[in-house]
C-alpha cells in the first residue's frame, strides 16, 4: 500500500513550530475499507503501522493535523490516532448533521481536539463551533473585514484562530495583529527585509565554510581539523552520531570513532548544516530542517534519477534555497559572494539548469502539489513510488540533526 504524505507547518506568534498539517495524496478515505468499524480497524488495519509509528517519522514531536470527511468521522477513524497528537480537522463540505454532532462530540469527550478547516460562519454550524478548539481561516479565501465579523460572533469563546495561506511576512503581521495565534504557510521561508545590506563578515565566514564543505575537491584533513579545533562542533557531532538516527547499540565518545562512523560525506553534511546553524539568529528553526529536509530529498532524487546529475550539488543547492529567508537578503546577492558552480546558482535563481527541476519537485511535494509530483518525477525518470520513502528519509535526517541544536 503506497501513502503519500507531506507535511506543511504551523507555526505560533513567536514563529516557533506548533505542529504540523499532513497531506495525503489522496485522501485518508481510500485506505479504509467499507466493511470495517473502528474497533476492527485497529487489528486488522494495514496500514495502522504507518500511522501508529509513521506519524512519529513524519511530524516528530509536534502537533499533527490531519483533514477527516464525513464518512471517517461518522466511522469515527480518528479514535486511532493519539489524542495527545493528532488534531480533527472538519473539512468545510462536512454539514453539521446530529450524527456528526454526536460522533465528534464522543470524540472531544475522549480528549480530542477540533479544528474547523476553510472556515465561513453559517449559523448551522454553532453546535459543531461550541466543541471546537481551533478554527482556520484561508487568507486567500476571506477578508480581514469577514474574519472581525465573524470574531464578533465568537466572542467569548475560548476558540484559536489559524491562519492558512500565509505567504510573506507583511501577512503574518496583519494576521497577528488581527488576534490569530497560529500560522500555516510559507511566509516564514521569505525574506521579510529586501533592503541593501552587507553579509556580515562572520556571517560570509560561515556562508564560506558551507560551500567549502560541498565542494567535490573538498580538504577534508582541513575539515576534521575544523572540528577537533571547536569544542561546540564536537560536540555537536557527537550528539548527532549518537542520536536516534544511526540507532546504536553504545554510545560514541570519541572524535575519532565518531568521524570514522559518519565518513567523509558525513563530514561534508555536518559542518554545513552546523555552519547554516550560526547563521538562522532569531529566524525560525523550521528553516534550517526545511532546508536539510529540501537537501537531502534532492540528494536522493538525483541518486535515483536516470538523468547524469551530480547528487552532491543538488545537496548544496536544496541547503542554499532558503538562504535569502534567513540571511534577510536578496538571493542574487548572497550568491556574488559564494564560490559555488554555475549550475547551482542559476537553479536558485530560476533560471534554466539541469538541476532546477529537482528543486521545483520537492517544493510541489512538501505542497502537496501531487499532479506536479507525478510530472517533475517521470521527466527526471525516478519512480514516483520511491518518492515517499526518500521524504521520510529525508525527513528522519533532519529531525536527526535538529536534535544536536536543541
Amino acid at each position: 500500500m503506497d501513502i503519500y504524505v507531506a507535511r506543511q507547518p504551523i507555526l505560533d506568534s513567536k514563529r516557533r513550530l506548533y505542529g504540523y498539517e499532513l497531506l495525503f495524496r489522496t485522501g485518508l478515505s481510500n485506505y479504509f475499507p467499507d466493511d470495517m468499524n473502528g474497533d476492527e480497524a485497529t487489528t486488522r488495519l494495514p496500514s495502522n503501522t504507518f500511522f501508529a509509528m509513521g506519524l512519529n517519522k513524519v511530524s516528530g514531536s509536534a502537533h499533527a493535523f490531519i483533514n477527516f470527511t464525513k464518512e471517517l468521522l461518522l466511522r469515527k477513524i480518528p479514535l486511532l490516532f493519539p489524542k495527545e497528537r493528532v488534531i480533527i480537522e472538519v473539512l468545510e463540505n462536512v454539514e453539521p448533521e446530529p450524527e456528526i454532532i454526536d460522533s465528534c462530540t464522543e470524540m472531544v469527550k475522549k480528549g480530542y481536539r477540533i479544528a474547523l478547516d476553510d472556515f465561513f460562519f453559517r449559523e448551522e454550524l454553532l453546535p459543531l463551533i461550541s466543541i471546537s478548539s481551533i478554527i482556520k481561516f484561508d487568507l486567500r479565501e476571506t477578508s480581514m473585514e469577514e474574519i472581525q465579523e465573524v470574531k464578533d460572533k465568537l466572542r467569548g469563546r475560548s476558540i484559536q484562530l489559524l491562519a492558512e495561506k500565509v505567504e510573506t511576512y507583511e501577512e503574518f503581521r496583519a494576521a497577528v495583529d488581527e488576534g490569530f495565534s497560529l500560522f500555516q504557510g510559507y511566509f516564514f521561508s521569505k525574506p521579510e527585509i529586501l533592503e541593501a545590506k552587507d553579509i556580515p563578515p562572520t556571517n560570509l565566514r560561515l556562508l564560506e565554510m558551507m560551500a567549502e564543505a560541498n565542494k567535490r575537491d573538498v580538504d577534508f584533513s582541513r575539515l576534521e581539523k575544523i572540528i577537533r579545533g571547536d569544542v561546540s562542533i564536537s560536540y555537536r557531532l557527537l550528539r548527532l552520531v549518537n542520536s536516534v538516527f544511526f540507532r546504536r547499540l553504545t554510545e560514541v565518545n570519541s572524535i575519532k570513532q565518531a568521524l570514522v562512523m559518519i565518513g567523509e560525506e558525513g563530514i561534508r553534511r555536518f559542518l554545513s548544516i552546523v555552519a547554516m546553524s550560526g547563521l538562522t539568529g532569531e529566524k525560525p528553526l523550521e528553516l534550517i530542517i526545511l532546508s536539510v529536509v529540501r537537501a537531502r530529498f534532492c540528494e536522493l532524487v538525483g541518486n535515483a534519477s536516470r538523468k547524469e546529475v551530480d547528487s552532491s550539488s543538488l545537496f548544496t543547492m536544496g541547503l542554499f534555497s532558503l538562504i535569502d529567508a534567513i540571511l534577510d537578503i536578496p538571493i542574487e546577492e548572497i550568491l556574488k559572494e559564494l564560490p559555488l558552480g554555475e549550475e547551482i546558482k542559476n537553479a536558485l535563481l530560476g533560471k534554466p539548469s539541469p538541476m532546477r527541476m529537482y528543486l521545483e519537485l520537492v517544493c510541489a511535494y512538501e505542497q502537496g502539489i501531487w499532479d506536479r509530483v507525478k510530472e517533475l518525477s517521470a521527466s527526471l525518470g525516478v519512480g514516483e513510488k520511491s518518492l515517499p520513502e526518500f521524504y521520510g528519509e529525508a525527513i528522519e535526517w533532519a529531525e536527526s540533526l535538529h536534535e544536536i541544536h536543541q
